[in-house]
């Protein structure tokens, strides 16, 4: 059964579990209070939360607004605490932009570039930290699937991939050096291996701002370059492959409806990259060539977050529900028309607007992607047996039971 965690804006840590859809289609959920936020209201928001799972354990970590980390493992019947700490760097006015769980090392970033690295102790031992600076005005952080590199970018802060362990070997330099290194862009920090540069004047020839809102890696074959999606206050969706080139190698401009990107977040399908702007417009995109696939219907909400799994991806939004969508791989050819769409297969109400929504990472549990092709296969399956029925009825006529098989035909469930 897939199961996601959610956090929101009291600070409550949610379990949602799904029972496969019965006959009709429909999917039941199962909605589990794991952890109260306690009395501090909005100042105990969850900002961030991420899942892992660890010799066949699921742990999970969330941040809060009053710069509180915690773990805890969620594999019994009730969530077992394991570490506490804060992030004392944590100034009014900012935020986490970044968490990630690896093993037991648990990565933290906020907007002003307290970068954190804390590490499980054994047995009862205390956590131990390691703690360095990244640029300020950051927007989001993410590392890679392999935990090697992370990446981020904000206002007027530029996409830079580091390597991890090299951002906590050496303390970048002074911020006044750093900004003047940073405006020549020829010059990469301690532990950065990687920048992107502005794209080109626009008609007018003026510089285009530098407004990354959010950004995810996409997977690669290569161990030596990195691929990155990021998404802009100005509506756009960029490509960068580190190897080509510092510039993006793809541009796809007025993807977002209204407002700028809030979310991009790559799918399981090759190709798939399923994108939010700041309204209630939700889509998939061909990373081919960064058309719209399809787009999800029925959203009232701007979207917080977003969780793909195989087959399925959980979204929370501002009109306090999380919703469950299906999807389909996109199709063989690039530009071919997609006559499947993916759908709202769920919604529950959370009673308080939801921040984060993270899978379990349970993939054994998950239904396999569901493409354009599948789809038609099982259609086509029953639409024979529906033929054979008639076939039936019309042999049954001449002996007075032409209107019992005609009352059963009628009953069959619509897909």
């Amino acid at each position: 059964m897939p199961q996601y965690f959610t956090g929101d804006e009291l600070g409550t840590v949610k379990s949602i579990r799904y029972s496969p859809p019965d006959r009709v289609g429909e999917w039941k959920s199962e909605v589990t209070h794991l952890l109260e936020g306690g009395a501090g209201g909005k100042a105990r928001a969850v900002q961030k939360l991420t899942v892992s799972r660890v010799d066949s354990e699921t742990l999970l970590t969330a941040a809060r607004a009053d710069g509180s980390i915690f773990a805890c493992r969620t594999s019994g019947a009730a969530p077992e605490l394991l570490h506490e700490w804060k992030e004392t760097r944590l100034k009014s006015g900012q935020k986490f932009i970044g968490l990630a769980l690896s093993n037991r090392r648990v990565y933290s970033c906020t907007s002003n570039g307290a970068l954190r690295l804390t590490q499980f102790g054994q047995g009862e031992a205390p956590p131990t930290s390691e703690i360095t600076s990244l640029p300020m005005r950051l927007s989001d952080w993410r590392i890679a699937p392999d935990k090697e590199t992370f990446a981020y970018g904000g206002e007027e802060v530029e996409l830079s991939v580091w390597r991890t362990e090299d951002a906590f070997g050496a303390r970048a330099v002074p911020s006044g050096v750093e900004s003047k290194k940073r405006k020549r862009g020829d010059m990469l920090l301690p532990g950065e291996v990687w920048r992107a540069k502005n794209v080109a004047n626009d008609n007018l020839d003026l510089r285009q701002p530098v407004h990354i809102t959010t950004l995810t890696y996409l997977s690669s074959s290569s161990s030596s370059s990195y691929h990155l999606i990021t998404g802009t206050q100005s509506g756009s969706v960029r490509r960068y492959d580190t190897r080509a080139a510092r510039r993006p190698v793809a541009d796809w401009k007025h993807i977002a409806k209204a407002g700028g990107i809030s979310q991009v977040e790559a799918g399981f399908s090759e190709h798939e990259l399923f994108v939010a702007d700041q309204r209630c417009d939700l889509s998939a995109l061909d990373l081919r060539n960064g058309k719209t696939i399809y787009s999800y219907k029925a959203l009232a909400g701007a979207v917080t977050s977003l969780a793909p799994s195989p087959g399925l991806l959980a979204s929370v939004s501002q009109d306090r529900f999380l919703r469950l969508h299906s999807t389909y791989t996109p199709p063989e050819e690039v530009g071919q028309q997609q006559s499947k769409k993916g759908e709202v297969l769920d919604k529950v109400y959370m009673k308080v607007t939801p921040t984060f929504v993270a899978w379990d990472q349970n993939a054994d549990l998950e239904p396999a992607s569901r493409s354009q092709d599948d789809d038609e296969d099982q259609h086509g399956v029953g639409d024979d047996v529906w033929a054979n029925m008639e076939d039936v009825e019309s042999d049954n006529e001449s002996g007075g039971h032409g209107t019992a098989q005609h009352a059963g035909k009628k009953s069959r469930p619509t897909k």
